[in-house]
């Protein structure tokens, strides 16, 4: 297997140093919903994350919501903060557009994706005077300034891709035009995730591949998340949620011991960093944080 951490170095067998975290969060809307997003925001704060990210709607349909978002983030926190940016359904005057008023409001990192095509439609069309994918964009974000730019990567394939080649291809296209970090779909087989960062660092793409991960509590959630995003769910997830439909609080109990899981074992193998989709919810997120030993006070050694 190949290293799986940050520094491109494995340290399995050595001693771990705590790994880094990132979170991604959705603009709000409603009064009571963006009260939720604070409180999260602000349990998660001590964490200490290395960035957090905020959604882009598709076509644009949460621009000026992210954009107000990420300058609360900046404003208010002491968070470093990424937009998410996507090119569906616009042309590149309008994407550009974008991108300058991103730079004006002081967004040094973009998280570039292609977007999902619009739910009544047949499907993912590049706008004719547009980006026609998320390499593009890299290139186009850029050209116009010196972002940090992180993209988007399939452990178990993007459900449009016709093959792993093709979204490896892809993701070599995205780091020649200037991408310095992947972050992936989330997974729920960690040797899902282990195939791929092979398969990428025998094509020679040596930029971090962060694994996403997102904690959930239910599943059927798990199950729509997965069907819509092409993840599998293996059978011992299913197991530990199955009879559980009525007992919120066993099931909080089981997502818990099921993200422990999840994160140990692939700190055991020399992950270092992880990004975690909130869902604009900090119990599970907060508790792998300190699972990792992440915002808790240093006892001082006895002299």
């Amino acid at each position: 297997m190949t290293n799986l951490n940050e520094s491109g170095r494995n340290r399995r067998g050595g001693l771990p140093n705590t790994p880094q975290v990132s979170f991604e969060f959705f603009p709000p809307t409603g009064t009571q919903n963006e009260s939720n997003l604070w409180r999260t925001v602000s349990k998660l704060e001590p964490m200490m994350p290395r960035f957090v990210s905020v959604t882009y709607g598709a076509g644009g349909s949460t621009r000026e919501g992210t954009l107000k978002t990420v300058g609360r983030i900046v404003s208010e926190t002491s968070l470093q903060a990424a937009a998410h940016l996507t090119c569906v359904g616009a042309s590149r005057r309008e994407v550009d557009e974008v991108i300058r008023e991103m730079r004006e409001t002081g967004i040094r990192h973009i998280v570039a994706l292609r977007g999902d095509a619009p739910a009544a439609s047949e499907g993912y069309r590049p706008h004719r005077e547009g980006y026609a994918n998320a390499a593009q964009l890299v290139d186009g974000i850029k050209r116009i300034g010196d972002f940090e730019v992180s993209v988007a990567a399939y452990p178990e394939k993007h459900p449009e891709s016709p093959s792993i080649e093709a979204d490896l291809a892809m993701l070599q296209a995205k780091v020649d035009a200037g991408a310095t970090r992947a972050i992936t779909q989330f997974f729920f087989s960690n040797d899902a995730y282990y195939r791929y960062v092979d398969k990428v660092r025998a094509r020679g793409i040596n930029i971090p591949i962060v694994p996403g991960l997102l904690p959930i509590t239910n599943l059927g959630k798990a199950r729509m998340f997965a069907e819509r995003c092409g993840a599998s769910l293996p059978q011992h997830f299913v197991s530990r949620f199955e009879g559980l439909d009525d007992d919120p609080q066993s099931r909080m109990l089981v997502a818990a011991a099921v993200a422990a899981e999840q994160v140990t074992s692939l700190v055991e193998q020399g992950v270092d960093a992880f990004h975690l989709y909130t869902l604009n919810r900090s119990e599970l997120a907060f508790a792998i944080c300190r699972l990792l030993g992440l915002g808790v006070s240093k006892v001082p050694e006895a002299a």
